[in-house]
């Protein structure tokens, strides 16, 4: 019957890995998407790196000082237009709040166990024959331009490597050992940080990949494309239909997965999520002469370069400037700028597809997971993975299905 089944609104990232996580529990599933396709935002053309050790939230000690610098530079790597909205100013202060150290330190934990999580299934998940999405083990570097910066990474090398990570420290010549690429690289360079273990992989293709599976495994997912949720019916404190254009869905549970678009469904039940869009860019190439072995982070200018099945992927940029979907042109010029200057034979610039998505971010960096407090009684939130929405989606999935599975057996 229809209204058993387990509506998911959001065919991204987290949409899938959660329909394909319910529907092998047992829960028939329904996903429904506003888009014609998969992967249609967030999940599109984002930076690409599988980053199970770098995972520590923006929110931190030193930060705002940070970003008040950023705002002046012509191509910082943040930017803030204020509005007259409240929820902006409420996640700001709410982020204020959240920058110290023992906040980070705790969330820092949290996300690595929810990571590694993530990993494991993915493991899993490719060793059971799931392919098709440029995956690679190559190991990620984090560059650092000063020596005080790289000797304030020590710290948080330190505090992974209590957690289990694998990280080392190298100077500036083991960097261009490492990374021969770097060669061609703009500006002084103190050091970096070496992860072997991180990974690559086109989030686009695995979301699209993850829908084959579900096909070939036979799991009952119901794929409803350009369907755009209207509202919603109530009936005893529990979400009885969900309202389409001309049709109406019953449900037993309902998952919102929709990245930054859940706030605003979650408005349409009552709750205001603290959920505020960072505006994030790309730019997607061909391989130059000199395409990176390793996937790069460059620390001070927050800007990663990733080669991703023969390609570079060029991410940065964390705007909190709304709701605005277009792609900015003075900040993709900067990009390019950035690229020319600092990886000039790194990709084919004149070919570089662009792209600019809204990530969906917590003040704190802690993404919301379960059932939703305050809300309808079968409500379930999976939402504010900000950056690391493609390295969380699988530990998020796991745990959204074992905090289903506890609720239906606990009754409700």
């Amino acid at each position: 019957m229809n209204g058993d089944r387990v509506l998911i609104i959001g065919g991204g990232v987290i949409g899938l890995c959660g329909a394909w996580r319910l529907a092998r529990a047992g829960w028939p599933v329904t996903l429904l998407e506003r888009h014609d396709q998969v992967a249609a935002g967030a999940s599109h053309a984002n930076g690409g790196q599988l980053s199970y050790s770098y995972v520590a939230p923006l929110a931190d000690a030193g930060v705002p000082a940070k970003a008040l610098a950023w705002l002046w530079g012509r191509d910082a790597p943040m930017r803030l237009r204020l509005r007259c909205d409240p929820a902006q100013w409420l996640w700001l202060w709410r982020f204020l709040l959240a920058c110290s150290d023992r906040a980070n330190r705790a969330g820092t934990a949290s996300l690595w166990r929810l990571a590694q999580a993530s990993h494991l299934a993915l493991d899993a998940l490719r060793a059971d024959g799931l392919d098709g999405f440029a995956w690679r083990r190559n190991g990620k570097l984090v560059l650092f331009r000063s020596a005080a910066a790289l000797e304030r990474a020590r710290s948080g090398v330190e505090r992974l490597r209590a957690l289990g990570a694998r990280q080392r420290l190298l100077d500036a010549h083991a960097c261009l050992a490492l990374e021969p690429a770097l060669a061609g690289f703009d500006g002084a360079l103190a050091g970096g940080v070496h992860t072997p273990d991180e990974e690559v992989a086109d989030c686009r293709l695995f979301c699209q990949a993850m829908q084959r599976r579900i096909r070939e495994e036979g799991l009952d997912v119901e794929f409803r494309f350009g369907q755009e949720v209207c509202g919603f019916e109530l009936a005893q404190g529990r979400i009885s239909r969900v309202l389409l254009p001309g049709e109406a869905l019953s449900c037993r549970h309902l998952v919102l997965a929709a990245g930054i678009g859940g706030a605003g469904l979650a408005r349409k039940l009552g709750l205001r999520l603290p959920l505020y869009p960072l505006k994030g860019y790309s730019l997607d190439m061909p391989a130059g002469a000199a395409l990176p072995r390793l996937s790069v982070t460059d620390f001070e200018r927050k800007t990663l370069y990733a080669p991703i099945g023969g390609r570079l992927r060029v991410a940065a940029i964390a705007d909190l400037v709304g709701y605005e979907e277009r792609p900015d042109p003075v900040r993709l010029a900067g990009l390019r700028r950035q690229l020319a200057r600092d990886w000039p034979q790194a990709g084919r610039l004149e070919q570089a597809e662009e792209w600019a998505g809204l990530r969906p971010a917590t003040p704190d960096g802690l993404p919301l997971i379960g059932r939703a407090r305050g809300g309808p009684a079968n409500l379930w939130l999976n939402l504010g993975h900000g950056a690391l929405g493609f390295t969380l989606a699988l530990g998020s999935a796991e745990q959204l299905a074992q905090a289903m599975a506890a609720r239906e057996g606990g009754g409700e």
